[in-house]
């Protein structure tokens, strides 16, 4: 996730705000205010919430992308190590991913609310060392001024869809809880834990609420980028007036 770990210390220096742009009828316009460049930048996340969220509802658009697909967490690893250990271990670890990513792309229909809320609330001081800045400033703006706020309003949707049987009429909490439990019986004999052996317990809604989380925040840096670079994706006129003093740059 590096690109929403951007430090706002690294913007570029910035341009000055008073440049002039010209009209289609040659006359000159105003120069564009630090109340409209924090309209513009807010839109733009607003945009982007918007097509993340059309992209990422969608049927595999997490399983089948690897660079957004969710594996088991880390702290399971061991559980695929020793795979052997558990009857038909192999096919839920199988289910068990599967269901994870069907929950996030569940889930994530229920995102834009709760990011419109989050962006509209969002104080913006200095929108321009942010339009002037990287090409995801202001998500990664988001990102630190929100991150837990939208984290605590998510989780219960995500929950929601972890419990419903979304592969094989099968939630993704049975299939974790069958998958971990059959480990963790053999994990808690005397032998296994001479080998070393330990249970697995993950809140796995955390782990899911977080992973869904950067997939969105990873779509919305996407979005402000081709907002910032392509004027065809500034569908609105504050996209156009604000995001078009960088066409200057």
């Amino acid at each position: 996730m590096a690109v929403l770990t951007v430090s706002l210390s690294s913007c570029a220096e910035l341009l000055k705000l008073a440049q002039e742009v010209k009209l289609p009828t040659g006359t000159t316009q105003l120069p564009v205010s630090n109340t409209e460049n924090i309209a513009g930048l807010k839109s733009s996340l607003e945009v982007g919430i918007e097509k993340a969220v059309s992209f990422l509802s969608i049927e595999n658009a997490f399983y089948s992308n690897e660079a957004l697909k969710i594996l088991l967490p880390t702290e399971a690893n061991q559980v695929i190590e020793n795979i052997k250990l558990i009857p038909g271990g192999q096919d839920l670890v199988n289910k068990a991913i599967l269901s994870l990513n069907r929950s996030a792309e569940d889930a994530v229909k229920e995102a834009t609310p709760i990011f419109k809320n989050a962006i509209r609330n969002m104080s913006i001081a200095d929108a321009g060392k942010i339009l002037f800045g990287p090409d995801t400033a202001a998500t990664a703006f988001l990102c630190q001024a929100t991150y837990q706020e939208l984290k605590t309003a998510f989780a219960p949707k995500v929950r929601a869809s972890l419990d419903k049987p979304l592969v094989a009429g099968v939630s993704t909490s049975e299939t974790w809880n069958t998958l971990t439990n059959a480990y963790n019986k053999v994990a808690n004999t005397m032998v296994a834990k001479i080998a070393g052996l330990k249970p697995v317990n993950i809140n796995l809604e955390e782990y899911a609420t977080q992973k869904a989380l950067d997939a969105l925040f990873v779509k919305v840096a996407e979005e402000e980028k081709a907002i910032r670079t392509d004027p065809v994706a500034r569908v609105n006129e504050i996209l156009k007036r604000v995001f078009g003093q960088l066409d200057k740059k």
